[in-house]
């Protein structure tokens, strides 16, 4: 039979404090082997010692005490080493941003000026298949790469091929309010019919300065950033959405440092662009607003 410990002895033998032994007790993670119905007392046994130093290595990788609970309570092998690797698996993605925050930080400390050049485009009216919607900015990513498959879905569905790259409108909202209108477009060359969220939608034309953005999306402020300071500096500034070109994108090839990404700033009409295409030259469109 296991011989018994205090509460002050469990503590010493696994370096959790009695503070937390007695949390781990009220949240049902490490209870007692026995209280003392009239002092109040914990006892433990040394056969829980193990259980508790293996609770607080999970709790060293920042487990939540439930998913340690559902591990110390699954008698399933398969299922504790689910949800132990799960837990990992959260680590590994964790530690990945926390490199690449690192990284991006470092080149910003080395390079804090470091930009593509900027240039002027006049961009005709574009019919397009398109989603919209009104969201907050902890929803874009995921609504962007969901939106952008059903584009995708649809088109190749209906035979239709893209005329151009894929692009989004975002209203300045979405920035300075955390919530506002977001449009995913993929240019086509003639109207579609509507079907689900996908619609038919005319992006308009614009006059725009543009950046080129190269690789993944995480260092996308520093190119608005200095495309906000080009425009800024050339007193060009006019209201409108950003608009954004995906050139190169994760559907081309799993190459972050590939992709590349147009953001465009509308500007005054300054004359000195002619009509573009984000691919290039293309043939003359008469341009019409929306």
């Amino acid at each position: 039979m296991p011989a018994a410990l205090s509460i002050g002895d469990l503590s010493r033998a696994t370096h959790l404090s009695i503070k937390t032994l007695r949390h781990y007790h009220r949240v049902g993670l490490l209870v007692p082997a026995d209280i003392d119905a009239s002092t109040g007392y914990r006892r433990y046994t040394t056969d829980q010692i193990p259980t508790a130093q293996v609770i607080r290595r999970f709790r060293d990788l920042d487990m939540p005490l439930e998913r340690i609970h559902a591990v110390l309570e699954t008698s399933d092998l398969a299922a504790r080493n689910e949800l132990i690797a799960a837990h990992l698996a959260s680590l590994e993605q964790n530690l990945a941003r926390t490199q690449s925050a690192v990284a991006s930080l470092r080149d910003l400390l080395a390079h804090p000026s470091a930009a593509a050049p900027v240039t002027h485009r006049r961009v005709p009216a574009t019919t397009a298949a398109a989603i919209t919607a009104t969201i907050t900015m902890a929803e874009l990513v995921p609504w962007y790469l969901g939106a952008f498959s059903e584009l995708h879905a649809t088109l190749e569905a209906r035979g239709i091929r893209p005329a151009g790259p894929a692009g989004g409108t975002y209203a300045g909202e979405l920035w300075a309010d955390e919530r506002g209108q977001a449009t995913l477009f993929i240019p086509t060359a003639a109207e579609i019919q509507p079907l689900g969220r996908v619609q038919p939608a005319i992006v308009p034309a614009a006059e725009l300065a543009v950046i080129m953005h190269p690789g993944s999306p995480a260092d996308l402020d520093r190119a608005y950033g200095a495309l906000a300071a080009y425009v800024a500096d050339h007193a060009l500034q006019v209201d409108g959405p950003i608009r954004e070109y995906y050139l190169v994108g994760r559907e081309d090839t799993a190459e972050e440092n590939a992709w590349r990404t147009e953001i465009c700033w509308p500007i005054f009409s300054t004359g000195a662009a002619a009509w573009t295409h984000p691919n290039g030259p293309q043939p003359q469109q008469s341009p019409t607003q929306s």
